[in-house]
């Protein structure tokens, strides 16, 4: 085939199929009757595709198509003013852009899959008027984690199921340092990503209240044949409302710590809490202020600073510190 008919045929199969629909509904809007061998042979496509795209307008569009035998072709049963679209700004389109990248943290999840899937169909659907493409983006945006999670696709999945059906399951648990996992039955309400890490939170039977259970530590999965209502009351938002991270407590701790000039633009440049409040010192250096319900997590974010962060309040969480700081400098003599 010479070359220039092999790149014709590659730039039809390339063209997407919502732009040879804008197509058919121009001929059958002009009124001149169109069938499906006329538009293969104007549209340079196989007769099947075309019946493709008219069981889609029809079905999926509601476009009123209909064949007339005695004019072999079709026409609008009703008023069709425009063939529907999608219109999408460029600042819309960069934001599109930045969602796919977005979604390496889904990468080898049972989301992946249908993510892509859908924004590939927005980016096929758009209007010729727009002249940027997701592919364009790939040199310009990125995103980068340091340590990416450890999932089993096959127990990730069945989790995922499980949480969308309400299905009952026991599991196998590994607590971290334990050398022999735990059966637990749990009705599980959801999967959360919370900082690049999944998390389940689900209602443990035996301790009769909401646990928080990574999936990377579930060795083993079966469904008791039971299905189970969500509490009313449960809510992410409640639950992780007053946590640093992911483990929320019970109690209510006051946080006050005091952060070097040296690091205080990095405190400054994000909201590392929904209670956070600053206050900047005259000597350059920054205080951050919280109200949480669990110590577990903020002392280790505290630890990451070195030298940098000074814990004002409170007393226990500046003894937990202080000690966690001597144990790794002893482990480092």
């Amino acid at each position: 085939m010479p070359k220039r008919l092999k790149r014709k045929a590659e730039d039809r199969r390339a063209r997407p199929a919502l732009q040879r629909m804008v197509q058919i509904h121009n001929a059958i809007h002009s009124g001149k009757f169109p069938n499906a061998s006329t538009l293969a042979r104007d549209l340079e496509v196989g007769v099947r595709s075309i019946g493709r795209d008219i069981e889609f307008m029809r079905e999926r569009m509601s476009l009123p198509i209909v064949y007339d035998e005695v004019r072999h072709g079709f026409y609008y049963d009703g008023e069709v003013t425009a063939f529907p679209s999608l219109t999408i700004s460029e600042g819309e389109l960069f934001a599109l852009a930045v969602a796919e990248k977005a979604l390496q943290q889904y990468r080898g999840t049972s989301f992946e899959k249908p993510l892509m899937s859908a924004l590939q169909k927005v980016s096929e659907s758009l209007p010729d008027s727009i002249s940027l493409h997701l592919s364009e983006w790939n040199e310009s945006i990125s995103f980068r984690t340091s340590a990416e999670t450890v999932l089993n696709l096959g127990t990730f999945d069945e989790l995922a199921q499980a949480t969308s059906r309400r299905e009952q399951l026991e599991i196998n648990y590994r607590k971290p340092g334990a050398k022999v996992p735990e059966k637990r039955v749990v009705d599980p309400y959801h999967l959360a990503n919370v900082n690049g890490e999944w998390f389940l939170f689900a209602y443990d039977q035996m301790r009769k209240a909401i646990r928080t259970f990574v999936p990377a530590r579930v060795i083993s999965i079966k469904k008791t044949g039971k299905t189970f209502e969500k509490d009313p009351n449960f809510s992410i938002r409640q639950e992780l409302g007053s946590s640093f991270g992911v483990y929320s407590g019970k109690g209510k701790h006051n946080v006050l710590i005091r952060f070097s000039e040296r690091v205080a633009d990095y405190i400054r440049e994000k909201k590392w809490h929904p209670s956070q409040k600053l206050h900047p010192l005259k000597n350059g250096e920054l205080e951050l202020q919280m109200t949480l319900s669990s110590l577990v997590e903020v002392e280790r974010w505290i630890l990451q600073w070195g030298g940098a962060a000074r814990v004002l309040a409170p007393k226990e969480l500046k003894a937990s510190v202080r000690s966690a700081a001597r144990s790794i400098l002893k482990l480092n003599q």
